[in-house]
Parts: structure tokens; C-alpha cells; sequence
């Protein structure tokens, strides 16, 4: 990551990163289609209507391991392999507390939150089901999403998607023998994402011990090194914390969702899967803008930041326009993949007509956020996305809905409010890098 071309090197790093996002997504998207097609639309929209309370449960931790992935990827730079050891050892800390943490408070609040959601009557028994069994498999999810952020620090993001390409196919095939042979219904797509989350987790446990130092994971001497903790929090928290923030807004549009039914419910669940895939697409690009530029920058390689960061912005904004495209086009095909029901279909396709034609603008944000976390700056992206994107949504959904009601007039939120974040968190950006690379450059020059 330190010499020679980029281009070649970032979109070798981000393929592989995108289609493991994709494949975890592909966990969901297979539970979807399962029971949309071999139970019912209410056992679909049951498996739908948890999507963004899982996000908000999960996303936490999940931005705690961006946290990891920049030290790490700092400590690669400076060539510290005493901080890269201290790093892991306190990541396996982290990883194994976090999943604890997500499966007893899960357990605790599934019930009410859905309830306090507004979740239609008729999926609420299903959806409580589908969730605390699903949370079941939490610690077996953390443990693999921070063992793969320490193997993407350095640049590998092959073999985790390997791992999730087996755990994929365990998953479909779980879900149909479950759903199909022993009628389980919600409960078996959840139980089949669990077991597919422990295999990810124990195999990214096996690759991690056999590393060789200073990567190698040693399960009996995993410990808290403090310096790198609090360096992992500071990234990784803000992170955390707007991404939780973020998911706690799409919880009110899932409200608002629910208020007009069922299919409704089913039908923004299938396109959502869409726009995530997407999505999943540019995310690789910001994987690559924090991992590149926390090496580079800890090198002192200020000009390769630069490009890294234009490489990351065009080919994020471009890779998910491609895809929101095809999705756009083929949708009638792409929804028929999950149910035939002409109401989940209506919703779906009018939810696909608004967020993919705009869902590009979004890497205005993301990609300049993952550049200010790589230089050590993660809380001021993550106020300014919290402000530009999810007050806005909340304002969106208390003020404008009352006036302007209907279900595409809550889908417009989505590209109003990326539009307005991009304005925030890239202007950000181009102060803080100017400092922070004018900081470097007058630090060196005394040295």
C-alpha cells in the first residue's frame, strides 16, 4: 500500500471487500426470499421489519472495528509491530464483549422496541421470533467482523470473503431445508443464519492464529493494552456512534413505513435489499480510502493520500451508480425474485424508483468521512452526518409527513438528505485535510 501504482492496488482491495459486504447481506436477503416465496408475505415482511433495529444493535460495534482497522493500518505505516500485536490483543477483548453485550440487551428490549415501532399486529409474534433468535448468533457475528477488520488492515481481503462465500452457501441451504422440509418459518432462516455466523466466526479465529507475528491472534494472552484501546475508541466510537445515530432515524421511517401495512412493510424490505447492495459497493471504496490512507498517512505520504482519496471518491460514486442502475432497470425481474404479490411489488418498485436514482450522491459523505478517519479524525464526520442526515430525517418525518403524507413523500427523505450531508461532511473534509497534511509536512520539515 506504501509504493508503486494505486488504481490496480485499491480496486484489488475493494472488489474483494465489496462482495463480503454483499455476502452478509446476501444472509438477509436469503432469509427474504426464502420465506417471501415458500411461507408468506407476512412471514417476509416479519423478516423485514427487524432490518433496521438489527442495524442499530449492531452498528455500534461494527463502527468500534473502523477503530481497528486505522491503528492497526497506522501501525503498519510506522512499521510498529509491537503496537500491531498490542492492537489485536485488544481487539479480541473488544470483539468477545461487544457480542456478549448485543445478546443479553437484545433479548431484553426485542419485544418493546418493535412494539413501540408500530409493527403491524399481524407480523409481530414472527418478528419478535426472527430477532431474538437471530441475536442468538451475535457473538458469533462480532468476533468475525473484528477478525476481518484486522485482516483487511493490512491489506487481505480475500480471505474473508472466501469464509463468507462457504457461509453463504451454508446459509441457503440451511434456509430451505429449514423453511421447506421442516416448516420452521422465520425461525429457521434465523436459526440458519446463526449456525452460518458461527462457521465465519470460527474460521477467521483459525486463520488469525496461524498468522505469523505480529498478526497472530493468541486466544489464552487476549488483553486490554490501554493506549490502544483508547486509540481504537477514538476512531472507532464516533464511528460507531453515528452509524447507531443513523440507524436510529431509519427506525422512524420503518415507523412510517408501518403505518401503511404489512405489504408495505414486505415491499420497502425487498428494495432495501437493493439499495444495500449498492450501497455495500461504495462502502468497499471507503474501506479502501481508510485502510490506504491510514498506512500512507502514518508513512508520512502525504501525495499518495491525495490520490488515494479522488481514486476512492469516483470509483465509490461510479461502482454504486452502476449498480443502482441495473437494479432500476431489471427491477420487475429483481422483485419477482422474492414474492409475487402485486401489493409487496407496488411498494417496492416505487421505494427502487426514488433511492437508486439517487443513491450515488451518497459517496459525497461516506468517502470523505472514511478519509478524515484515516488521518485521525472520526468525530467530525460523524456530528455532521448525524446532523445532515439523521436530524434532518427525523425533522423530515415530524414535520413534512403531516403535510405531505403518502409513502413516496417518506422516500424522498433518502436523497434530500444525502444531498444535504454531502455539502456538510466534504466541506469538513477540505479543511481538515489541508490542516492535518500542512501539520504532517511542518512536522517533518523540523525533524
Amino acid at each position: 500500500m506504501l509504493n508503486g501504482p494505486l488504481l490496480g492496488k485499491i480496486i484489488k482491495f475493494a472488489i474483494p471487500f465489496a462482495a463480503s459486504s454483499i455476502l452478509q447481506q446476501l444472509f438477509n436477503s436469503v432469509d427474504v426470499a426464502v420465506v417471501g416465496r415458500f411461507a408468506s408475505s407476512e412471514a417476509l415482511a416479519a423478516v423485514g421489519a427487524n432490518t433496521f433495529l438489527i442495524n442499530l444493535m449492531i452498528n455500534l460495534f461494527v463502527g468500534i472495528s473502523i477503530g481497528t482497522n486505522v491503528i492497526i493500518a497506522n501501525h503498519i505505516g510506522q512499521r510498529d509491530d509491537k503496537g500491531v500485536s498490542n492492537a489485536i490483543a485488544t481487539t479480541g477483548v473488544i470483539a468477545l464483549t461487544s457480542g456478549g453485550i448485543l445478546l443479553i440487551v437484545g433479548q431484553l428490549i426485542a419485544p418493546l422496541v418493535l412494539q413501540a415501532m408500530g409493527t403491524p399486529a399481524n407480523i409481530l409474534s414472527d418478528a419478535i421470533v426472527y430477532l431474538r433468535i437471530f441475536l442468538l448468533g451475535s457473538p458469533f457475528f462480532m468476533i468475525y467482523n473484528f477478525g476481518a477488520s484486522i485482516l483487511r488492515s493490512k491489506g487481505d481481503t480475500k480471505r474473508p470473503l472466501y469464509i463468507l462465500l462457504i457461509a453463504g452457501v451454508i446459509n441457503t441451504i440451511l434456509n430451505l431445508v429449514f423453511v421447506i422440509n421442516f416448516h420452521l418459518g422465520v425461525a429457521g432462516v434465523a436459526i440458519a443464519t446463526d449456525i452460518a455466523n458461527a462457521f465465519s466466526a470460527t474460521s477467521v479465529v483459525i486463520l488469525l492464529r496461524r498468522e505469523s507475528m505480529p498478526f497472530r491472534l493468541d486466544v489464552k494472552r487476549i488483553h486490554v493494552v490501554p493506549r490502544e484501546l483508547k486509540r481504537i475508541l477514538q476512531i472507532g466510537l464516533p464511528a460507531g456512534l453515528q452509524s447507531m445515530v443513523f440507524s436510529f432515524s431509519n427506525i422512524f421511517v420503518q415507523t412510517g413505513i408501518n403505518t401503511f401495512g404489512s405489504a408495505a412493510v414486505a415491499g420497502a424490505s425487498v428494495a432495501q435489499t437493493f439499495d444495500s447492495y449498492c450501497y455495500f459497493l461504495m462502502v468497499a471504496f471507503c474501506g479502501a480510502a481508510v485502510t490506504f490512507i491510514g498506512q500512507n498517512y502514518g508513512a508520512g505520504k502525504i501525495d499518495r493520500c491525495k490520490k488515494i482519496f479522488k481514486i476512492c471518491l469516483i470509483f465509490g460514486a461510479l461502482s454504486c451508480w452502476l449498480a443502482n442502475m441495473t437494479f432500476l432497470l431489471g427491477q420487475d425481474f429483481f422483485m419477482s425474485i422474492f414474492t409475487k404479490d402485486p401489493d409487496v411489488i407496488h411498494y417496492g418498485e416505487a421505494r427502487m424508483c426514488i433511492v437508486l436514482v439517487f443513491q450515488a450522491l451518497a459517496a459525497g459523505y461516506e468517502i470523505p468521512a472514511s478519509a478524515m478517519r484515516g488521518l485521525g479524525h472520526s468525530l467530525e464526520p460523524a456530528l455532521l452526518t448525524v446532523l445532515g442526515t439523521c436530524v434532518f430525517r427525523l425533522v423530515w418525518i415530524f414535520f413534512v409527513m403531516p403535510v405531505f403524507p403518502g409513502y413516496e413523500q417518506l422516500m424522498w427523505v433518502y436523497p434530500i438528505s444525502w444531498l444535504l450531508t454531502t455539502l456538510l461532511v466534504f466541506t469538513a473534509y477540505l479543511r481538515i485535510s489541508r490542516k492535518a497534511f500542512a501539520l504532517h509536512c511542518h512536522d517533518k520539515s523540523a525533524e
